[in-house]
């Protein structure tokens, strides 16, 4: 029988992290789950029990220190580390435009994108080098990759996740670990919601907007880390995928008619 992977997600309860959470319990992984909301990671745990698998939580926000002191300490006590799905990020503290934003919020989200994929990745990677294998999912976003309107600190440390990646794949491909990543777009999640991107707008507008279209479900996302994260893409390193319904490859931002910042969603047909 083979061994039980140990899987850490970061921002594990809700969304994207939350799907991803249930996703790899299902497929048989014990999961650390790390999230900064108490109520939700009580709540994600106990349906993957009910589910039949296993979830250890780890409540606090992982740009902490101490948080994330306290998972590599729940790794260390389960003896191995196999997954890491980096997936903690947001756009917030969001501004109207880099003229208005202030160095606070450049730290803070530069601490939510990108300085505690540095941290975590730092503390748990000697563990899958010594075991001599392991995989690790960061979540970017599509906006590394186009210009995002009043978003530029956010899109430049996606942007730095995505390069870490690509480099850090290099330097551990032969210890036997995997580093990928995936840039979401349109993600329907509590965090940005359907109802939310489309603004009072006609929802028939979104097939006109989104190449395959439909707004993203969590599952879409969980569906590719757990590719990522498993044998079969056992050759696949140093990519970031794009899970965006193919928005990239389509991209364009448009200026509002009324002069009210940006859209990316036509107003008309």
């Amino acid at each position: 029988m083979s061994q039980q992977r140990i899987t850490v997600v970061t921002g594990g309860a809700l969304g994207i992290g939350g799907a991803t959470s249930r996703r790899l319990a299902a497929d048989g992984d014990l999961v650390v789950l790390n999230d900064v909301d108490e109520a939700a990671t009580e709540k994600a745990c106990a349906e993957i029990v009910e589910a039949g698998g296993r979830a250890v939580p780890v409540i606090g926000d992982v740009v902490d220190d101490a948080v994330i002191e306290r998972i590599v300490s729940t790794v260390r006590e389960l003896g191995r580390v196999d997954v890491l799905v980096n997936n903690v990020g947001d756009f917030r503290p969001a501004s109207k435009t880099f003229l208005h934003s202030t160095p606070e919020q450049w730290q803070r989200l530069y601490e939510l994108n990108l300085l505690h994929v540095l941290k975590l990745t730092h503390a748990l990677l000697p563990m899958m080098v010594e075991q001599g294998s392991g995989a690790i999912v960061n979540n970017s976003t599509v906006e590394a990759f186009r210009g995002i309107p009043a978003g530029a600190p956010y899109s430049a440390y996606n942007a730095g996740v995505s390069a870490f990646t690509k480099s850090l794949a290099v330097e551990v491909g032969a210890h036997g670990v995997r580093v990928n990543a995936i840039a979401p777009d349109l993600a329907d999640t509590p965090q940005t919601s359907a109802e939310a991107m489309l603004r009072g707008r006609d929802p028939d507008l979104v097939r006109h907007w989104i190449p395959l279209g439909r707004f993203g479900r969590v599952d879409d996302y969980a569906a590719v880390i757990a590719f990522l994260a498993s044998d079969e893409a056992r050759f696949v390193t140093g990519h970031t995928v794009p899970v965006d319904g193919g928005t990239l490859a389509a991209s364009g931002w448009y200026a509002r008619a009324d002069g009210k910042g940006w859209s990316n969603m036509p107003d008309t047909p």
